[in-house]
C-alpha cells in the first residue's frame, strides 16, 4: 500500500503545484493587462495619434480626398506583391470583427451613447498613426525567399532602428497572439451566434470553421487576399446598407441620437440605469473599444500593408490607403452599429430575467427592432463573415512574423496552419479566460514595442510624407527613389526602391 500512498501524495502535490502555477500565471497576466490597457496604452495610443496628427500637419484631413482616390483606384499588383486594395481588404478583415458588433454594444452599455463620440475621436487621430506605420512598413519591406514582399513593425525595428532583437520579440508575440489565440476568440463568437440563431451545436460549427479556414490559409497570402477582397466589401457594404435603411426610415430621430452622443460624451447624459459614470466612463470605454476596433498603432495592419505593390510607387500611398481603412472601420461600420442600438433603444432593454442586454445580444435585439426576427439571423450571419475574415487575416499577419523569424519552410508554415485550425475548432466550444487574456497581453506588448519604434522613426515618416505631397503639388505622379534620400537610406532595400 505504501507505493500507492506515495503515488497519491505525489499526484496531489503535482495537482497543487499545477493549480498554483495557473493561479500565479493568471495573476501576472491580469495585472499586466491592467497596467497596459488601464493606464499605459490608452494614453500612449491617443498621444501617438495626436503627435503624428500635428507632426504631419493634420494629414488625415487635408489629404482625405487623396485617401479615397487611392483606395478606389489601387487595383494594380505584380509577381512580388498584392494590390493595395487587397492589402486594405485584409487589414479591414482584421479590423472589422466582433468588436464592431459586440464591442460597440459593450462601449454603450458601460459608457453610454457618449462613448461613440470618443470612438470617433480615437479613429480620427488614429488615422495619422495608421498612415505612419503603413508607410514605414512599405519603406523597409524586403523580399522573402519566395520573392514575395514581406514587412511590418519587426522589419522596421530591425532595418530602420538596427534593433533586430526588438523585432524578434515583436514577431514571437505576433505569431502567438494573431496566429493562434485571437482566432479562438473569433471562432467562439461565431459558435455562440450560430447556436443562438440556428441552434447549431458549437462542435459542428467548430469543425466547419476549421475546415473552411484550412481551405483558405493553406493557399498562403495570395489565397487570403483573394477571399478577403470579395468578402470584405460584401459584408461591410451589406451591413452599412442596413444601417442606412434604418437611418432613412427613422430620419426624424437622428438629431436626437446625435444629441445623446454629444451630451453623453461630456457627462451631460448618463446611460440607461445609471450605468455610465459621466464623462470619464464615456471617455475610457469609447477610447478602449475604439482602439481595439481600428487597431491603429497596434502593429497588426502594417504586416499586410508591406505585402502590397503601391500605386503610385511611393511608400506613402499605402499609408493613405490604410488610414482610410481606419475611417471605414470606425466612422462607418461602428457608427452603423451604434445607430441601430441607440435608435432602437436596445441599450435600455432588459432580458427575461430583468438584466440589461449586453454584447451581441444587444446588437441582435437592435436589428430585430427594425427587421423583425430576420434581424437576429442577419446579425448572426454578419458575425460569421466578420469573424471568419478576421481569422484568415490574423493568420496572414502571423505569416509575416514567421518570415521575420526565418521560419518559412513549407513544413513549418503547414504546422502553424494546422495549429490555427486546431485553435479555431477548440475555441468554438469553450472559453479559457487566462489564455484569451494572455492574447490581450501579447497584443498590448506588441503595441508598446510598435509605438516605441514609431516615435523614434517619426522624422523618416515626415520626410516620406512631405516628398509625396511635394510631388503631388507639382502635378507629378509620386514616385519614390531611395537614391534621392541618402539620409534615410540605411536599412532600405535599394533594389525595391530604385
Amino acid at each position: 500500500m505504501e507505493p500507492t500512498s506515495n503515488a497519491a501524495e505525489a499526484g496531489g502535490a503535482f495537482a497543487s503545484f499545477a493549480n498554483t502555477l495557473v493561479a500565479s500565471t493568471e495573476t501576472v497576466v491580469n495585472t499586466t493587462n491592467g497596467i497596459l490597457w488601464g493606464y499605459l496604452l490608452i494614453y500612449l495610443l491617443i498621444g501617438c495619434g495626436l503627435f503624428f496628427t500635428l507632426r504631419l500637419g493634420f494629414i488625415q484631413f487635408t489629404n482625405f480626398r487623396e485617401q479615397f482616390r487611392l483606395t478606389v483606384a489601387s487595383r494594380g499588383q505584380d509577381s512580388a506583391g498584392i494590390s493595395p486594395f487587397q492589402a486594405l481588404a485584409v487589414s479591414l478583415a482584421s479590423r472589422i470583427g466582433t468588436g464592431n458588433l459586440a464591442g460597440v454594444a459593450v462601449a454603450i452599455s458601460l459608457g453610454g451613447p457618449g462613448a461613440i463620440f470618443w470612438m470617433w475621436v480615437v479613429a480620427l487621430v488614429g488615422m495619422a498613426t495608421s498612415f505612419s506605420e503603413a508607410t514605414l512598413a512599405q519603406l523597409y519591406k524586403t523580399r522573402g525567399p519566395d520573392g514575395q514582399y514581406r514587412g511590418g513593425p519587426a522589419f522596421y525595428m530591425a532595418r530602420g532602428l538596427n534593433m533586430r532583437w526588438l523585432g524578434l520579440i515583436f514577431s514571437i508575440f505576433l505569431v502567438f497572439a494573431f496566429g493562434l489565440v485571437v482566432n479562438g476568440v473569433q471562432s467562439n463568437s461565431i459558435a455562440q451566434a450560430m447556436n443562438e440563431a440556428f441552434d447549431l451545436p458549437k462542435t459542428t460549427t467548430g469543425i466547419l470553421l476549421a475546415i473552411a479556414t484550412g481551405v483558405v490559409i493553406f493557399g498562403g497570402i495570395r489565397s487570403i487576399t483573394r477571399v478577403a477582397e470579395v468578402l470584405v466589401p460584401f459584408m461591410a457594404g451589406a451591413y452599412i446598407i442596413v444601417a442606412l435603411y434604418i437611418l432613412a426610415t427613422n430620419f426624424a430621430e437622428i438629431p436626437g441620437v446625435l444629441l445623446q452622443i454629444v451630451r453623453g460624451a461630456f457627462g451631460l447624459e448618463e446611460a440607461a440605469g445609471g450605468a455610465a459614470g459621466g464623462m470619464t466612463a464615456a471617455l475610457l470605454n469609447g477610447v478602449k473599444r475604439g482602439l481595439f476596433s481600428n487597431e491603429a498603432g497596434m502593429g497588426s495592419a502594417p504586416n499586410i500593408a508591406a505585402a502590397a505593390t503601391p500605386v503610385p510607387n511611393h511608400p506613402a500611398s499605402q499609408g493613405f490607403v490604410q488610414a482610410f481603412g481606419v475611417f471605414i472601420d470606425t466612422i462607418l461600420v461602428c457608427t452603423a452599429t451604434a445607430v441601430m442600438i441607440i435608435v432602437s433603444g436596445a441599450h435600455k432593454m432588459v432580458d427575461a430575467e430583468g438584466n440589461a442586454l449586453e454584447g451581441i445580444a444587444m446588437t441582435q435585439q437592435a436589428a430585430a427592432a427594425f427587421l423583425g426576427p430576420f434581424g437576429i439571423y442577419f446579425i448572426a450571419f454578419a458575425v460569421l463573415l466578420f469573424a471568419f475574415t478576421t481569422i484568415i487575416a490574423c493568420y496572414g499577419y502571423a505569416e509575416s512574423g514567421m518570415a521575420f523569424l526565418k521560419q518559412t519552410s513549407k513544413a513549418r508554415l503547414n504546422l502553424l496552419r494546422l495549429g490555427v485550425m486546431l485553435v479555431v475548432f477548440w475555441g468554438a466550444g469553450q472559453s479559457v479566460a487566462v489564455v484569451f487574456n494572455a492574447a490581450d497581453m501579447a497584443i498590448g506588448i506588441m503595441a508598446l514595442l510598435n509605438l516605441f519604434a514609431l516615435a523614434l522613426l517619426s522624422p523618416i515618416v515626415v520626410r516620406v510624407a512631405r516628398d509625396y505631397q511635394a510631388q503631388r503639388k507639382a502635378g507629378k505622379t509620386p514616385n519614390f527613389s531611395i537614391s534621392e534620400h541618402a539620409k534615410i537610406a540605411r536599412g532600405v532595400d535599394a533594389d525595391i526602391w530604385k
